[in-house]
């Protein structure tokens, strides 16, 4: 399509409006603009095509021959393009709200609490997508992120959920018996912010003994176990500390990170801000 032979949209709706309506006080209304600027989209329009496109008689206005042409085109084009975008919106509408985060968020603090979530809003259905890797919300991957960080994401949107508060655990038997420097370390064998947050606090050294595992469900279940020890974010190990799976040895916040909620630029869905509104609520 050579969209350089296409006249103004702005003038083709305005042509559209009045000839539907056959009044240019209701094409104002229906468009949101003044009498005036109709007026001067038709001058434009029949300027263009070189033809009067109206009549004026007495209050109201009539399509000419040449207007009924470009109405009938006009109506069946714009009416087409209502349908396809009405049933676009019900599409987006019946998708589940698209909710990516990491598998540890998503099984130690998410799941077990989801459950409320729903209770309060039985209408909105969640997809939980977890991965290590940052999703792409950008491209529609995810309609939102959790994700730690410094809250940099260019073209998105980063909302500060809660600063992140890093607790070193251990099994209780384990904390008893062993002294901290000469501990084994558990973590995730791709690192991501709980290793390196141990290594910026001069918690692990180059002389630590580390062990890295597959998931960090994986490194809760060996700490759990009492082999050695871990630095994770307070959201992770809440449930095994309040249940004495874990013990605390140590807490500390990280001032320069938190957890965001990372979305796309524009206006929120319903469901995503009453998500979004739960989350804050409940952290």
């Amino acid at each position: 399509m050579d969209w350089k032979t296409i006249p103004s949209l702005a003038a083709l709706r305005a042509f559209d409006a009045a000839a539907r309506s056959g009044s240019l006080s209701e094409a104002a209304k229906s468009l949101n603009v003044t009498h005036a600027a109709i007026s001067q989209h038709l001058r434009a329009l029949e300027g263009e095509f070189g033809t009067p496109l109206l009549d004026r008689t007495g209050k109201g206005v009539m399509p000419t021959a040449a207007g009924q042409i470009l109405g009938a085109a006009l109506a069946d084009g714009f009416d087409r393009i209502a349908t396809g975008i009405t049933s676009l919106r019900e599409e987006i509408a019946g998708r589940p709200l698209t909710v990516a985060t990491t598998p540890t968020f998503a099984e130690n603090w998410l799941m077990p609490r989801l459950g409320a979530f729903w209770a309060a809003h039985p209408g909105i259905e969640i997809a939980l997508k977890p991965a290590n890797r940052l999703s792409d919300v950008a491209g529609g991957e995810a309609d939102l992120a959790i994700r730690y960080g410094s809250g940099n994401w260019p073209g998105l949107q980063a909302e500060k959920l809660s600063p992140a508060t890093f607790v070193v655990v251990a099994s209780p038997t384990f904390a008893k018996v062993n002294a901290l420097p000469a501990c084994c370390w558990y973590f995730v064998e791709r690192g991501f912010e709980h290793r390196e947050w141990a290594i910026s606090h001069g918690l692990v050294t180059s002389q630590t003994r580390i062990e890295h595992l597959d998931s960090n469900a994986l490194v809760l279940a060996a700490v759990r176990a009492g082999h050695g020890l871990t630095a994770q974010t307070r959201a992770n190990v809440d449930a095994d500390l309040t249940s004495g799976a874990l013990v605390a040895l140590g807490e500390f916040e990280d001032e320069g990170a938190g957890y965001f909620l990372v979305t796309r630029p524009g206006e929120p869905s319903p469901a995503l801000t009453a998500f979004t509104g739960w989350l804050k609520a409940n952290i």
